[in-house]
């Protein structure tokens, strides 16, 4: 879970140079060697790089290997995973819609996903497709929603967007938001009648002949020449991490390809949207999309670094200025993958770097590299740039922990047994996550990730990854669960600060019921007597219990323990039933937050 705030965008901007021009002949003579060293500097398994100028691939090699364990060397055809670079692709589906006359930028979204709704009636009539386009709605990431309570339907993550907080105004700030993308995906889909991974393949994979490209996480992990994704531990130590099935969020990062054929891809938006003479996205489109939809802050060059500036967003890119020269660029970033895409349209030059290295610099290092060579500009030590700048921001943080003071209450506890904090934990606009109680700790899973919860103080917890079934106490998520408690005195929800630019989200608690079969329902099942009305117990289905109330509504039971159920929709409310001397059940006792009320067994 912890590598879903690495999704970064790495667009560094950093000059020092040295040396003169290089004539043409001679480009990319020791590019080979100074590549190679980014393996040792940043620890890195592999990568490859792909170096396209008009319609030909001029440049491509791999470094390092794609299996780190059996040195199994990466190639122009190792497929990775891509991560962000893929929305140039789902936005590029919207393009070839508004061509066809099937929507138009300034639709809004609802208008072809009917049940689609925002948190507020202003987001719901102002949003068009442009805004979602171009990451200024208002809505911040939320990216704990889709990354550690995934989903393989779309529908389902769509349903959870009219439940998530904006932070601001629409159109009145850039924010990077991967829903958006998703949303843009359905809007295809609906268009269309075909899924969005259909349409990819239809109108990008088969044109331009990325055979070995996929969708989907399978695609990449049973396909051909595939590499294993890794992280560095401890700033140096090589190892492996799991895939990540991006599930229903495809249409924001789930590409798996190679720089080969990636290299098709980036032809064709150095070519006005042609690839072999054959039209594969409207010129127009092309011509909108690298232009500058929505400024993301100033980029003002300054003293040190004149000659990189300009920070804006078309459709599925940033565009920028690298020394001089108009830049069209994404980076992409997933579980122990990496990757940058970028061309430079007025000088028909375009770079693919793919790494199998977790939240890697190496694409933006290398693509930087190869820029100032390709587009013969004095060249900078980027390599020795960026390794000062890492260790320089390792240091001021080694050194702000040695003079940080913890705000943590010692001699504190839990207010409640641990076991009481124990069910299912939800928020409409995330997900579920479920509590257990194991091996006298307070453990948390969602989806596929396992936790455990550290208690900090009073009742506040902080989560810890589990993997391979071990606690990674280094690797914390720097988050908090702060449990609250009904009138009842009962634990009654979590709330965590999941989504920086918002408040704290809340997530609601059912207690774990037990299950119990019908012939144990039975012995509950009467009539019970309170002051002037009588209460009853009854089976309904298979083996569900039930509560009625006269002039109350029906309310369904759960039980949690023997004789003790809740009111499933009333939180705080519990029925305990009680045994007469014959063992059979005498009564019952109504235990809500105003107080706790018997009722006799008629």
């Amino acid at each position: 879970m912890k590598h879903i705030f690495l999704f970064l965008l790495l667009t560094f901007s950093i000059s020092t140079t040295f040396g003169q021009k290089k004539s043409s002949t001679d480009r990319f003579a020791g590019l080979d060697a100074e590549l190679d060293k980014l393996l040792k500097t940043w620890h890195a398994a592999g990568f490859a790089v792909a170096v396209v100028e008009k319609d030909k691939i001029v440049y491509s090699k791999g470094f390092g290997y794609r299996d780190y364990e059996n040195k199994t060397p990466v190639t122009p055809n190792t497929n990775f995973a891509i991560g962000s670079s893929s929305k140039a692709f789902t936005s590029g589906l919207l393009g070839i819609l508004k061509e066809e006359g099937k929507l138009t930028f300034e639709d809004s979204p609802i208008k072809h996903i009917p049940e689609l709704r925002f948190k507020n009636a202003e987001m719901n009539e102002l949003i068009t497709i442009r805004d979602i386009m171009t990451h200024r709605t208002g809505l911040p990431r939320h990216d704990i929603s889709w990354y550690l309570f995934s989903s393989n339907s779309r529908d389902s993550l769509m349903q959870r967007i009219v439940y998530q907080e904006p932070f601001a105004k629409v159109r009145e700030r850039w924010y990077y938001n991967n829903f958006m993308f998703l949303t843009q995906g359905v809007i295809a889909e609906r268009i269309t009648g075909k899924s969005w991974e259909e349409n990819i393949d239809q109108h990008f994979f088969q044109p331009l002949e990325m055979k070995t490209s996929s969708t989907v996480i399978d695609g990449l992990k049973n396909g051909k020449e595939a590499s294993f994704g890794y992280q560095v531990k401890n700033d140096s130590v090589i190892k492996k991490m799991d895939y990540y099935d991006i599930a229903a969020m495809g249409p924001a990062g789930s590409i798996n390809s190679n720089v080969t054929e990636m290299s098709n891809w980036v032809m064709t938006w150095i070519n006005g949207g042609k690839f072999k003479g054959k039209q594969i996205l409207p010129e127009s489109y092309i011509k909108e999309a690298m232009s500058s939809q929505m400024v993301i802050s100033g980029g003002i060059p300054d003293k040190e670094f004149p000659d990189q500036h300009i920070s804006n967003y078309g459709f599925g890119w940033f565009t920028s200025s690298y020394k001089g020269h108009y830049r069209v660029e994404h980076g992409g970033n997933i579980d122990g993958f990496s990757a940058n895409v970028s061309f430079f349209p007025t000088d028909s030059i375009g770079i693919i770097v793919l790494a199998n290295q977790n939240g890697s610099v190496i694409p933006s290092l290398a693509r930087n590299i190869i820029s100032d060579r390709v587009l013969k500009e004095m060249r900078t030590d980027w390599n020795k740039t960026y390794k000062e700048r890492s260790d320089k921001a390792k240091a001021a943080e080694k050194e702000a922990l040695a003079t940080k003071t913890s705000s943590q209450k010692t001699g504190t506890k839990p207010s409640h047994l641990l076991v009481e904090y124990t069910g299912d934990y939800s928020n409409p606009g995330y997900g579920t996550l479920e509590i257990i109680f194991k091996n006298d700790s307070l453990f948390a899973k969602a989806g596929k990730n396992n936790m455990w919860l550290k208690h900090h103080h009073y009742d506040i917890f902080s989560p810890y990854p589990v993997v391979e079934g071990k606690v990674d106490t280094v690797g914390g998520f720097g988050l908090q669960f702060n449990f609250r408690t009904n009138d009842s005195g009962e634990i009654s929800s979590f709330v965590s600060k999941l989504e920086p630019a918002v408040d704290h989200l809340e997530f609601k608690r059912t207690p774990k019921g037990v299950i119990m079969d019908k012939a144990e329902l039975e012995k509950y099942v009467g009539d019970y007597e309170l002051p002037g009305i009588v209460a009853k117990t009854y089976i309904k289905g298979e083996n569900t219990l039930y509560l009625l109330v006269p002039g109350q509504p029906e309310y369904e039971l759960l039980p949690l323990e023997k004789h003790k159920f809740a009111l499933k929709i009333l939180d705080g409310f519990k029925l305990e039933f009680v045994e007469g001397e014959s063992g059979n059940i005498a009564e019952v006792l109504f235990v809500q937050p105003n107080g706790t009320f018997k009722a006799k067994r008629k």
